[in-house]
């Protein structure tokens, strides 16, 4: 890897301070992206400034009806923490599905939100409990959040702190999962909250994760599976790549749906 100067600031604004001023600075977190891109050579930041030092950045806790998750708390912690489970069950169970328990011990909720990988867990959860990201500067709808393949509404310099998730218990997460790497090939996060109904669906986009609108509008009618019948996604913006085409993502939405739905309903 190319040379760099690293960092390991003790609180946010330090590491807000630290980001802002050099030109070329990357956020470590987890490091599950970043540390193989750099070994790779195909990145070559200035400065690495690593999260991981910051205290504040981490832990679980239930606030009336929302549960706050700090951005540098561990996959394994979310889908182990009591909190989690009776707070939104399908959020824990959607932890526990990322990667493998090397995974689950190192890599953070904040760090898969900030990255948007196409294929990641956590987006749809954010999306599908329309949830708030909290970041050293403004608090961020989900809906405005995740803006294109790895994009976000970051700006330069701005780091997540935690992300509010409103308590569900109607909600299910249900993913078709690549045998190697267990990043979904299609993913669908399905919540009922009130008269508030979301169906998010990651791993199948081109662009990323995104809202399947026309399924929420059948499932006002009745929250059920079999409301999506005859619902189908066009192939053309679906990811097609040696694993499946966009013909087949676009109709894995359809039956992941239909189950990420009864799951929720049931």
């Amino acid at each position: 890897m190319f040379a760099f100067t690293y960092h390991r600031p003790s609180s946010v604004r330090k590491a807000a301070a630290l980001a802002a001023s050099v030109a070329d600075g990357k956020l470590l977190a987890g490091g599950h992206t970043l540390i193989p891109t750099l070994k790779q050579r195909l990145a070559a930041p200035g400065d690495v400034i690593d999260l991981g030092g910051i205290p504040d950045l981490a832990g679980i806790e239930l606030r009336g009806r929302t549960l706050s998750i700090g951005a540098m708390t561990r996959h394994a912690e979310v889908a182990a923490s009591p909190v989690v489970k009776e707070a939104v069950p399908a959020l824990a169970y959607l932890a526990g599905l990322i990667g493998d328990p090397a995974v689950r011990n190192r890599g953070t909720i904040g760090g898969s939100i900030a990255n948007n990988d196409p294929s990641a867990d956590y987006p749809a959860a954010c999306l599908g409990l329309g949830a708030t990201i909290i970041t050293s500067q403004r608090r961020i709808e989900a809906d405005d959040f995740f803006t294109g393949l790895f994009e976000t509404a970051l700006e330069p310099g701005e780091i997540i702190t935690r992300i509010a998730f409103p308590a569900v218990k109607k909600a299910a997460y249900v993913k078709f999962a690549n045998p190697a790497s267990r990043y979904a090939m299609v993913g669908v996060f399905a919540a009922k909250r009130t008269a508030d109904i979301r169906v998010a669906v990651t791993g199948a986009s081109q662009s990323g994760v995104f809202r399947w609108t026309e399924a929420e509008e059948a499932l006002k009618k009745r929250f059920a599976g079999r409301s999506l019948d005859g619902l189908s996604l066009p192939a053309d913006d679906m990811i097609s790549d040696l694993h499946g085409s966009g013909e087949y993502r676009a109709h894995l939405v359809g039956v992941i749906a239909q189950r990420a739905v009864e799951a929720a309903a049931g």
